[in-house]
């Protein structure tokens, strides 16, 4: 990734540029202390005069609210924010008519801010005082007051926390009354900026250490960078979270969001003050001490997939490859290309207004079809559709360029969503809501209405649904924000129910395998492999035996899981390399033979590979597939002789019915297996199997209920006690006289002789 630089300088005056704005896509407006506001226009490179100020007015920079920038209907006016050296503001229509002044600050004003969605917009300044203010400039609240100047603020992506500095800490400070504000040291010298991105969450800062660093909420640090030549001037993230740049005296550095640099220019413009992006995060201007204005498009942008590869060499061209034949293809627009993504064959392509569909292996006849708004911000590919996230609709369409739905959710932010946020599987559509983050939407495809949301006791930091299998396949894993992995089961029919249960500690990342229902993640000093997520569901017990850690520690530090594809995963390393790590085919070939039902083929691949793991996930497998045979090899080669007992015992149920839930008992799930059993009219079997699990409370409940099994329970109680040659101290059971009831072993054989007959007959 790299960026192509242009400056340009106005014939009109000599000084420096203080701030510089986005207008659109294609005109970006900038300042200087000459009292006068410009634009420029990117497509005729024509500088127009928005407006002038009086002579007392030395503008210390500006921001443009624009509604491109946001989803949420109830937004302010389209306005710009003009902060003065005198502590004064300016609002400004967009045409440059003047609205207001307002003395806000004794001293200049140091920093000027709209919030995400234009309701609001802070001050800071050289007096140390945080003020919030309303769109129409009238005062809300004073956040901080005296102090150290605030030399940088920053909104939270929910506007409800502001971020600012103080010397050589950073604070966080809430919105809500009597909230206690976060603070930490982040620099060894005075902090000059901040910028806090409201897709990623992430807060990057840099000052006169010379050093840039990247943060989380809660203050720890992700990344921190070398001693640069000079202090950091400016720095500000792209509007999708993926990358940031830095300002230096005469350099520019653009980084990916884990922190490590793409790209680094030496231009002689001196100071670069403020960096603004554009919202479609593909463009960035800056202001230089010199007076020029530093405007840079991203180039060389890459996408992989298998043998395949894009990558964007200018504005509208694409170069295409695959590696097995020696010369590329170039796809040329007539518009500038904004994003693009290439998996399960297919590479889209956004340009301003356009969606271009290409299949890898036929690139001379795409399809195409016009944008509902033109500012995608996200793409999501499953392997029978993928989902486009523009400014306020999200939209999933298949690959021959159908419109197949739009899901709506509540409360759902689409300038905040991301790839951590919301997750894409053939039928299912899972996403994070951005008011409750303890809550995940679910949608099936093609529905017209969410089904019950799952809630979470912990807020939820990252989502992923897996790609393979049908429907009853469908998992989601999550990941909340005491970095525990959890994993539910995600039924999307009728009566929404989702079983949910830990399936790991302290993961950073997670990632599905594109083809099989693998799941591998980043956790604690490990590359951790989940060959079978579903064991959670089916034997629990058999999970740590099918999973496979690896150690991390050739990574380094914060690595980032980039691709997890058929049988290698690529891990992002700190240093930016991308490293791939193998894992044993015969997991995905066990995987292809269950799905398949080659269950011959399966025990002949276990057999050869002669491992404990791959029997293990082959045992799964089979019980989930209700394959008692199967299951039983599969358990005797890795030794659970228990299991193999079971099974046997199952095996000579009779009924179905039975059976089935003498498998959910398998999982440990005795309410579903004793559900199964009486929605069926077993009740016999309902009381027998809680006996068996010593569950004596239930059984006997059940037993009173129904009076023909209550001798049963008491005498199968009398039985327990008598083994052990205990006392009845069950409460429950104190109730009952024995001596009432003429139990004798020959009539409980008899009964129970009479039951099994009954069921032997209904099959």
């Amino acid at each position: 990734m790299k960026l192509k630089v242009l400056l340009n300088r106005h014939s009109d005056y000599s000084g420096p540029l203080v701030a510089v704005g986005w207008s659109t896509s294609e005109e970006v407006f900038f300042c200087s202390d000459e009292h006068v506001l410009l634009k420029w226009n990117l497509s005729n490179k024509e500088t127009g005069k928005v407006c002038e100020f009086k002579n007392d007015v030395r503008p210390t920079g500006f921001h443009a609210f624009s509604k491109a920038q946001t989803s949420n209907k109830k937004v302010g006016l389209e306005q710009i924010l003009l902060t003065c050296a005198d502590g004064k503001f300016l609002l400004l229509g967009r045409n440059g008519r003047f609205e207001k002044s307002v003395t806000a600050h004794d001293g200049a004003i140091l920093a000027g801010l709209w919030n995400h969605d234009g309701t609001g917009f802070l001050t800071a300044g050289q007096d140390g005082n945080l003020k919030t203010w309303s769109p129409s400039g009238l005062l809300r609240a004073t956040i901080l007051q005296g102090g150290l100047p605030v030399l940088s603020a920053a909104w939270g992506p929910d506007s409800n926390q502001i971020l600012y500095t103080q010397g050589k800490s950073l604070i966080i400070k809430s919105l809500v009354p009597n909230s206690k504000p976060t603070k930490w040291k982040a620099h060894d010298g005075l902090i000059l900026k901040v910028s806090w991105s409201s897709v990623n969450s992430l807060i990057v800062s840099g000052g006169e250490d010379c050093k840039y660093k990247i943060w989380d909420v809660y203050g720890r640090q992700m990344f921190s960078s070398v001693v640069q030549d000079y202090p950091v001037m400016s720095l500000a993230w792209s509007s999708n979270g993926e990358v940031f740049a830095v300002g230096f005296h005469n350099a520019i550095r653009l980084c990916d969001k884990a922190g490590w640099s793409h790209y680094f220019e030496k231009r002689e413009v001196g100071s670069i003050y403020n960096i603004s992006w554009a919202t479609d995060g593909t463009q960035l201007a800056g202001a230089c001490a010199n007076g020029d204005m530093l405007v840079a498009q991203i180039i060389q942008r890459r996408v992989e997939w298998l043998n395949y590869e894009a990558v964007t060499i200018s504005r509208k061209v694409i170069r295409f490859k695959d590696a097995t034949q020696d010369v590329p293809e170039k796809l040329e627009f007539s518009e500038r290309v904004v994003c693009m993504s290439l998996n399960y064959g297919y590479l889209i392509v956004i340009t301003l207004s356009h969606c271009q569909i290409y299949r890898v292996d036929h690139l001379n006849t795409p399809f195409a079809f016009q944008l509902k708004e033109g500012s995608v911000s996200l793409i999501l590919q499953a392997n029978r559709n993928f989902l486009l996230v523009e400014k306020s609709v999200i939209s999933i369409y298949s690959y021959d360029g159908r419109l197949v739905a739009t899901p709506k959710w509540p409360n759902v932010q689409n300038e905040q969503l991301n790839s951590a946020n919301i997750s894409l599987s053939p039928e299912t559509v899972a996403v994070r809501d951005h008011t409750d983050e303890k809550m995940i939407h679910l949608l099936e495809i093609g529905s017209t209405t969410a089904g019950a949301p799952l809630l979470h006791s912990v807020e939820v930091t990252d989502l992923a649904l897996n790609q393979a299998g049908s429907l009853t396949d469908r998992h989601l894993a999550f990941i909340d924000k005491n970095r525990d992995l959890f994993l539910a089961s995600v039924t999307a029919k009728g009566n929404v129910s989702y079983k949910v249960d830990k399936l790991g500690l302290m993961v950073e990342s997670i990632l599905w395998n594109s083809d099989v229902n693998m799941l591998c993640g980043i956790q604690d000093t490990t590359l951790t492999v989940w060959y079978f997520p579903a064991v959670l569901f089916i034997d629990p017990r058999l999970l740590r035996r099918t999973v496979v850690m690896k150690d991390a520690g050739e990574f380094g530090r914060n690595p980032r899981l980039e691709s997890f594809i058929r049988g290698h995963i690529g891990v992002r390393r700190y240093d930016g390399a991308l490293v791939f790590s193998a894992v044993t085919p015969f997991i995905s070939m066990l995987h292809s033979h269950a799905a398949t039902g080659s269950w011959d083929d399966a025990l002949r691949l276990c057999r050869i590979a002669a491992d404990d793991t791959v029997w293990a996930c082959l045992a799964t497998m089979a019980v989930h597939a209700r394959q008692l045979n199967v299951a039983e090899e599969a358990y005797a080669a890795i030794d659970q002789a228990d299991k193999v007992f079971f099974l046997q015992y199952v095996k000579s149920i009779p009924n179905q019915t039975v059976q089935l839930s003498e498998m959910t008992l398998l999982s440990g799930n005795s309410q579903e297996a004793e559900a199964i059993l009486l929605q069926n009219g077993f009740v016999f079997r309902a009381v027998l199997m809680n006996i068996q699990i010593y569950n004596w409370n239930r059984a006997l409940e059940l037993g009173s209920k129904h009076k023909n099994h209550l001798e049963l329970v008491l005498w199968f109680r009398g039985q327990y006690l008598k083994s052990f040659d205990k006392e009845e101290t069950n409460g429950a059971f104190l109730k009952y006289n024995l001596e009432d009831y003429e139990i004798t072993d020959e009539k409980i054989k008899q009964l129970m002789a009479i039951e099994f007959d009954k069921e032997r007959k209904s099959v």
